[in-house]
């Protein structure tokens, strides 16, 4: 046989296979990432950059891996249905997902707040080390099955602020009577100590302060504080807030919806969820070293919470976890495999990191670092 002519033949050839192959291939891709489009309710308003923008980063990673044939568009709180309700209307169907926390719906059933934090569990290393190893997903999702739900991580801020007061806060008697914004489960806590807990939504906090109608409130932590001026009206700002060590903000799924999707794109949502689980975090951790000088020199006066403080508080604490463990089933369940898992976390962190950090803090503050 004539070489060129072989080598010509089997060129052509191998077009033709590769054409063919390409023509086969296609509806296959197809099929594997079918066409669709959800929308996404945040519990946040677009104003708070770093935890709304979660359910952007979510939506695009999974667009950009389905050359966008999955599509999910945020929305954020109010444009559809109000921040609190964003949950709600996932599991009615009125959206196919939300970007919210937890504990904003434990009024329901206190079991709500497991899945993101209560006062005195895990800091945001501990939280994520039993959601994603300790079991923790899992259980949570036996209780979201129960509100036609599904939900992974997506976002989680580090241990908060304790907030801004308008007086100095020295002891537990300075507690009495005073009036404080504060979310949900914490303001079961310190309504024991005499604190007289207000729900109020992030834009009437600055003019209730301004005006005395409250006396303390919290937030977030100095990026999202330093965006609202607090300091103006409240300047002393305490540490930590023992209520949300390493509070998970979640990306929730209608139930149905959620089952009905094909494998991958069921897989690329855990994926995409643990990315921006993670980002979020990352994010927090960057920008919030600035916003607390920036605050500080613009008048914040950073104070601790006292031990006889947080040892009230923790007293508190555990003796509304004894009343609710003894009536609710689903939230023993969970609390046991978390507390569980906290006394582990807290005597393994206390040898390396704890000890390390430590060391690292006094050279910064002896300005070797």
């Amino acid at each position: 046989m004539d070489r060129r002519s072989f080598i010509t033949k089997a060129g052509v050839a191998g077009v033709g296979a590769a054409a063919a192959a390409t023509t086969l291939a296609a509806p296959a891709v197809a099929q594997s990432n079918p066409k669709v489009t959800w929308r996404l309710t945040s519990s946040f308003p677009k104003s708070l950059d770093t935890i709304y923008g979660g359910a952007d980063v979510f939506s695009k990673m999974i667009s950009e891996a389905t050359d966008g044939n999955f599509t999910i568009q945020p929305f954020a709180a109010g444009e559809i249905v109000p921040g609190l309700q964003a949950a709600d209307a996932t599991a009615a169907g009125t959206v196919e997902a939300c970007h919210t926390v937890a504990y904003y719906y434990w009024g329901k059933d206190p079991t709500w707040a497991l899945a993101s934090a209560v006062p005195f569990a895990l800091n945001a290393r501990g939280q994520n080390a039993w959601l994603y190893h300790g079991g923790g997903n899992d259980l949570v999702n036996e209780f979201f099955a129960t509100q036609g739900l599904v939900g992974f991580p997506g976002g989680n801020t580090g241990v908060q602020m304790g907030g801004w007061f308008r007086k100095e806060i020295n002891t537990v008697a300075d507690l009495q009577g005073l009036k404080m914004r504060i979310g949900g489960f914490a303001g079961k806590i310190v309504e024991k100590l005499g604190v007289v807990p207000q729900q109020l939504a992030g834009g009437d906090v600055y003019p209730a302060l301004e005006k005395g109608t409250i006396d303390a409130a919290e937030w977030v932590g100095p990026y999202d504080d330093e965006k609202l001026g607090f300091q103006k009206v409240a300047p002393y700002y305490y540490y930590p807030g023992w209520w949300e060590g390493g509070p998970t903000v979640h990306l929730m799924f209608n139930k149905e919806k959620f089952e009905a999707l094909p494998a991958n794109y069921q897989s690329l949502i855990r994926t995409a969820a643990q990315a921006t689980d993670a980002n979020m975090l990352q994010k927090y951790d960057f920008l919030n070293p600035t916003a607390v000088k920036t605050l500080v020199a613009n008048g914040a006066q950073l104070r601790p919470f006292s031990p006889e403080i947080l040892e009230a508080c923790f007293n508190a604490s555990n003796e509304v976890y004894a009343e609710i463990t003894a009536s609710n089933a689903g939230f023993k369940k969970i609390w046991d495999s978390l507390t569980a898992f906290r006394k582990e976390h807290f005597l393994w962190a206390q040898v390396a990191e704890y000890n390390y950090d430590t060391f690292m803090m006094i050279q910064q503050r002896a300005g070797k670092i």
